[in-house]
């Protein structure tokens, strides 16, 4: 990808300079009271040319921990690039970050009405001004997000299926999990794969949680992302990965049989055989204890942490066909 001159760049009506930073407020509606509601936009820009790697998280208002990763990746000082520049915005949703819900006040979820429209509901709105004047500087983008409904997803990365640019960025990023997923018609990643921006989804943890495992995972994982393209500064660290990750091409979930109280047994990230024991589900009488068994050997990426389920919920997603990478870049069947 070719890269933009060092020049001036204007963003909502705000110029930034190379080697400038500059905190721009993206007013998007009011509140009741006439107060406006604003997204801060931190811009960090280097006088040496590269490329623009835009970091967002809250697009859903209750995942705290992509909100999280971004703010450790600012207070520690980390978003100030050797070359090119970084945008970065915490929240997205905003209103839904001030009721930690995940959705907007009109009921919609802002990361299903992209690229937006001028005129349609707050959420299209919203994203039709993202989509329009911020998206259009980025080279390159990294989405946090968390798990919903009391699911604890484990540290992965998400990229489209077959893209081999999108796969040798999630190595790069290394989260303990790479996982196949079909883009999702009018979400923010559809549309930046529509714009041939490669965009990397990052999924950790659970909504309404904040956890600095998981925090350490993806900001680790962004310093290897810039390092990568040569925007991060000499004089921070390159963490190595905590594990080699793996590259779940398939998987399923695993569904409740039985409604009760649910007791999980195994972790997250568990490497499980077929036939293993996850859990039981029990009734609150003492009368029935169902056991729940794996269908299949697998990764587990994401455990429903909720105490009491029922029949049909997901409690396990599980994968079905993955692959470990070795020191020597080799795919080997696991």
């Amino acid at each position: 990808m070719a890269e933009k001159e060092a020049q001036d760049i204007v963003i909502l009506n705000e110029r930034i300079a190379p080697g400038e930073r500059k905190t721009i407020n993206f007013n998007i509606a009011k509140l009741f009271t006439t107060t406006n509601v604003e997204i801060p936009i931190i811009i960090e820009r280097s006088i040496t040319p590269g490329p623009t790697v835009l970091i967002t998280a809250g697009i859903h208002g209750d995942e705290i921990n992509g909100v999280e990763i971004v703010r450790q990746f600012i207070a520690r000082k980390l978003n100030k690039p050797k070359r090119g520049t970084i945008i970065c915005i915490p929240i997205l949703n905003v209103f839904g970050f001030l009721n930690t819900d995940r959705f907007l006040p009109d009921g919609r979820d802002l990361n299903r009405v992209f690229p937006g429209t001028k005129s349609g509901s707050l959420a299209s709105r919203i994203a039709h001004h993202f989509t329009e004047k911020v998206l259009p500087y980025a080279d390159y983008c990294l989405d946090f997000h968390s798990g919903g409904a009391s699911r604890f997803n484990a540290a992965q990365i998400r990229i489209r299926p077959g893209d081999k640019q999108l796969l040798e960025l999630a190595n790069v990023f290394s989260a303990p999990f790479t996982v196949y997923s079909s883009t999702i018609e009018k979400s923010y990643r559809e549309t930046c794969s529509e714009r041939n921006i490669p965009i990397l989804l990052f999924e950790g943890g659970k909504s309404k949680e904040s956890d600095k495992h998981i925090a350490k995972i993806g900001v680790d994982g962004i310093l290897r992302f810039l390092d990568h393209l040569n925007m991060l500064p000499k004089k921070h660290a390159v963490p190595e990965p905590q594990t080699k990750p793996v590259l779940i091409e398939d998987s399923k979930w695993i569904r409740a049989q039985k409604s009760g109280l649910l007791h999980v047994k195994i972790p997250c990230n568990k490497k499980v055989t077929k036939g293993e024991f996850l859990a039981t589900i029990t009734d609150p009488y003492g009368t029935m204890r169902f056991k729940v068994i794996s269908p299949n050997s697998g990764y587990i990426i994401n455990v429903n942490e909720s105490p009491i389920v029922n029949q049909g919920d997901a409690i396990f997603h599980i994968s079905t066909v993955n692959k470990v990478h070795t020191d020597k870049d080799e795919e080997i069947e696991d």
